[in-house]
């Protein structure tokens, strides 16, 4: 997998259905113990609701949890979670809570809003993609700064920090994807004087 699609941060939205009031959240997280620890504040924080259902899909081990909280077997947990697949979404935990109204909806009817209410969070969260990047190092005199800084938009090369000493030290940040091309036209450009050293290789959303 060399990108994959999350949420920024976290979001939540609600709607009554028949007198139930159901609230979707959403939050990323990048591990089983995260995730847990989500749901616990939202059960804790919703002491009183009668049921709090969750779901949560991790790229770590290719985790997927599910949980329908008491309501009738795969009418809440497997809804939220197949609303995430569906959405091509991964690290992130759903937990849709109900505060029961008084009249029943039936199976098809707790499929129906457990799905909607995972959905309108969804809907509320900003998604971004998170791709295989590289960070580089590159040490280089001052007159190739305006040069190199000139060509690192054509990269999407995310500058992460820059020292001025006796040498300019730059650190980027670019998608795997961009790393030959960048390192074949810093060649050209520097006639092989300058290189990039790769330091870190991690994802990361780097915005196009």
């Amino acid at each position: 997998m060399d990108e994959y699609t999350t949420i920024r941060a976290y979001a939540s939205d609600e709607f009554v259905e028949r007198r139930s009031r159901f609230i979707g959240y959403l939050q990323p997280v990048t591990s089983e113990e995260q995730a847990v620890a989500f749901i616990n504040a939202k059960k804790a924080e919703h002491w009183d609701a009668t049921h709090n259902v969750y779901a949560y899909i991790l790229r770590e081990g290719q985790t997927r949890r599910y949980s329908d909280d008491g309501e009738p077997q795969g009418t809440a947990g497997i809804p939220v979670l197949e609303v995430l697949q569906r959405e091509g979404l991964t690290d992130l935990v759903a937990v849709v809570t109900r505060y029961f109204g008084g009249v029943l909806l039936g199976a098809g009817g707790l499929v129906r809003a457990y799905s909607h209410a995972a959905k309108l969070a969804v809907d509320a969260a900003e998604r971004m993609t998170m791709s295989e990047c590289t960070e580089l190092a590159l040490a280089f005199g001052y007159d190739w700064y305006g040069k190199l800084l000139h060509i690192l938009p054509q990269f999407e090369a995310q500058v992460l920090s820059s020292d001025f000493g006796a040498q300019v030290q730059l650190r980027l940040l670019l998608r795997d994807s961009q790393l030959h091309p960048f390192e074949k036209a810093l060649t050209e450009l520097t006639a092989a004087q300058v290189t990039a050293q790769a330091v870190d290789k991690r994802f990361a959303c780097i915005e196009g």
